[in-house]
């Protein structure tokens, strides 16, 4: 059972806690976390994109020439994809690009990312996250009281205004909630920090 060391917003050391080895202490399946991450980015898509076919586009109703004596090559339309202001040949038509995994494996894919940070020791737990006011400035400080560095993650067990406000404006970290966490960001992210309650909810849907 791994165990990791809790740290309050100054800094210092508090105390340890243990980690649920089905959790955090997994070996990683990296086929299956590309897997859900290819089915998160596929979901995303808008699948808006659109081209207009011959059919599609205004004009092009009478034959431009007579079929021969011309010299010319025979048309049937100038709205033909060959023609300039022509109609496109295979273009793009509006899609549905989503498609379901199995959840275990969107859970497997879960608990092999939050392995993956403690075994690169990629993960901070702290007491609590808490502001009296929305202010850019405190999450600053916490963030370098903590020695977190890069693009970061940081995981809250319930809706927070003042944390969340608080970091919005600084570049590369994020906040979150435990049930809005998806692989895309847990990777996209070096750094995660958890607050202690944020594991335990981990640990409760996970485990």
């Amino acid at each position: 059972m791994p165990s990791i060391d809790v740290y309050n917003i100054e800094g210092k050391k508090v105390s340890s806690i243990d980690l649920k080895e089905e959790v955090f202490g997994i070996k990683p399946n990296e086929k299956i976390v590309h897997s859900v991450l290819v089915n998160y980015m596929a979901n995303q898509r808008q699948g808006t994109a659109n081209t207009k076919t011959r059919a599609e586009v205004s004009g092009g109703g009478r034959k431009p020439w007579k079929q021969k004596g011309t010299g010319r090559a025979r048309q049937g339309s100038i709205r033909a994809p060959q023609w300039f202001k022509g109609g496109i040949a295979l273009g793009p038509k509006p899609r549905n690009y989503t498609y379901r995994v199995n959840k275990k494996e969107r859970q497997l894919a879960i608990k092999s990312v939050l392995s993956s940070k403690v075994l690169e020791n990629n993960l901070v737990v702290v007491d609590n996250i808490s502001f009296n006011e929305i202010k850019t400035k405190n999450m600053v400080s916490t963030l370098n009281n903590l020695k977190v560095e890069g693009k970061t993650l940081i995981v809250l067990p319930v809706k927070n205004e003042n944390v969340q406000k608080s970091a919005r404006n600084i570049e590369g970290v994020k906040t979150s909630l435990v049930n809005t966490i998806n692989v895309y960001d847990l990777l996209k992210y070096n750094k995660l920090v958890l607050t202690v309650d944020s594991v335990k909810s981990l640990e409760e849907v996970y485990a």
